[in-house]
């Protein structure tokens, strides 16, 4: 059985985010990124976010800008997962 490649995060006061086991960017703009990752899917939000490094080949992401969130997500889209992540900030705040 082949084992996936490890996924690692890195968080630098909240301002510097290096992730390894990336796969595809879904969506992304300066307040949300949604991201497919060898582990799951990952929505950052954030603000003044920009995307640095990308390099999928290696698995490669950097991110800066100001992050407020990270949440993972299982599913099986980059778009159901921003949808999931949505109806689960929408019911908490009805």
């Amino acid at each position: 059985m082949e084992e996936k490649p490890k996924n690692r995060l890195e968080l630098i006061d909240r301002r510097l985010l290096m992730l390894d086991g990336v796969e595809q960017v879904g969506t992304f703009d300066e307040n949300e990124i949604s991201l497919a990752t060898n582990k799951g899917f990952l929505l950052l939000k954030g603000e003044g976010m920009h995307i640095t490094e990308l390099n999928l080949e290696q698995g490669k992401l950097a991110v800066q800008g100001h992050i407020i969130s990270m949440h993972f997500i299982e599913g099986k889209s980059i778009k159901g997962a921003r949808d999931r992540g949505k109806n689960i900030i929408n019911r908490i705040f009805k």
